[in-house]
């Protein structure tokens, strides 16, 4: 838990305390009694470093990601499917050195060393005006689909399943988890589908490609009619998708100068889209009219772009599109998808033009330094800024989130 005076904003993150003036916003997203209803729709939880270790059969220790250090002594992480991750220490002061200790969630201890029972996390955000979130691994738990293990791959998110809703279960209308699947064994997928339902879990993370690793036309991909048996079990139990940016194949694919961009917008945030598109344009939400997908932490100013790409190529490319589809792809995006962002400025300039009121989700994808805690208000009033309708703003700061998650709305705010 961190208080807000404890909290110094080094120089380096100053720019995080400027926001222009607001008008004609009926409520606020500040904490205070006239605040919107608010959900974060991206934020991380890190799991012991030991947990999978100790949860796992032992015949997986040896691939599990592991920290290894060179004769320079260079540090790297190694885990199987992708090329070792030198680790950088950077040097880290104020705000910056408590988000880089923020969001293990580890039940507290006071000085005496006794078990302070409930989640610090939750005063975190509520610091940040934030009432509801949805969580998704962290750390270790982040490098689960990086494996074509499928044994392990599944025997990995058992573990994080199992942990997460442990921490999280008492606290399930504020603290939603999401449970990871191996997509790339659909009777994996299917089976822990079944099992995580009856846990309470209401959302699900798929990797962004259901096989680890780069492009192969010879795998399965979320728009073959094999992956229907897994949408059915996910209809039948209410559960929600998301696509966490990162996931399903290395980001880091480029090296040298620009990298660290290139890796971000490339490939990291661009390959959030081909599993919605795989879904809108295969006729998933035909068959499964009840499905609803979010992309996570890939912000949302190409939703627009996306929605008239699908219908150009849907009406231009008729001749070689199959299946034909009883309406344009963009209309399944808008009832069955969402999109979440941070700062976007982008996707709100186009939101109301585009029909996308009830598409967008914000996200403080705490504790991330890309992301905006402890300075929430601060980065609405730089996004939203004015000139929007009150209902969509209401709805892209929480209303959105709850429907899309099943996230009961406190009686305060309805």
């Amino acid at each position: 838990m961190i208080a807000r005076q404890e909290i110094v904003v080094n120089k380096e993150n100053l720019w995080r305390l400027e926001a222009p003036t607001v008008e004609g916003w009926e409520k606020d997203v500040r904490p205070g009694p006239n605040k919107y209803f608010m959900v974060s729709v991206d934020t991380h939880l890190t799991p012991p470093p030991t947990l999978f270790h100790e949860r796992m059969d032992k015949k997986f220790h040896d691939l599990l990601p592991r920290i290894e250090k060179r004769e320079n002594g260079d540090r790297y992480i190694i885990m199987p499917g992708a090329r070792p991750e030198r680790l950088i220490d950077a040097p880290l002061e104020g705000e910056d050195l408590i988000r880089s200790k923020s969001g293990a969630d580890l039940n507290a201890k006071d000085q005496s060393g006794a078990i302070v029972t409930g989640l610090k996390r939750i005063e975190d955000q509520e610091l940040d005006g934030v009432d509801a979130e949805i969580i998704f691994p962290n750390g270790a738990a982040l490098l689960m689909w990086s494996s074509n293990n499928n044994e392990m791959v599944a025997a990995q998110a058992r573990v994080w399943n199992d942990w997460a809703m442990e921490v999280c279960g008492p606290y399930i209308d504020r603290c939603s988890p999401v449970a990871a699947l191996c997509t790339a064994d659909i009777d994996l997928a299917v089976e822990e589908i079944e099992r995580v339902a009856k846990l309470g879990y209401r959302v699900l993370t798929l990797p962004n490609k259901p096989i680890f690793g780069p492009h192969d036309v010879s795998h399965i991909n979320y728009n073959l009619p094999v992956f229907d048996r897994m949408w059915a079990a996910i209809q039948d139990h209410d559960l929600a998708i998301t696509y966490h940016v990162s996931t399903g194949r290395d980001p880091r694919a480029a090296r040298g100068n620009g990298g660290a961009i290139i890796n971000y917008v490339c490939h990291s945030l661009s390959p959030t889209i081909e599993p919605i598109v795989n879904m809108c344009a295969s006729g998933v939400f035909e068959r499964f009219p009840k499905l609803r997908a979010a992309t996570i932490e890939a912000d949302a100013g190409w939703v627009p772009w996306m929605l008239q790409k699908m219908d150009e190529a849907y009406l231009k490319h008729h001749f070689w599109v199959r299946p034909k589809l009883r309406q344009l792809p963009s209309e399944y995006y808008r009832t069955n998808c969402f999109a979440s962002f941070g700062e976007d400025k982008a996707a709100i300039a186009l939101v109301e033009e585009f029909g996308l009121e009830d598409n967008l989700m914000w996200a403080n994808d705490y504790p991330h330094h890309e992301g905006s805690w402890p300075h929430s208000a601060e980065a609405l009033y730089r996004t939203l800024g004015n000139g929007l309708k009150e209902s969509t703003r209401a709805k892209i700061v929480g209303l959105n989130a709850a429907r899309a998650f099943n996230i009961p709305i406190p009686e305060k705010y309805r």
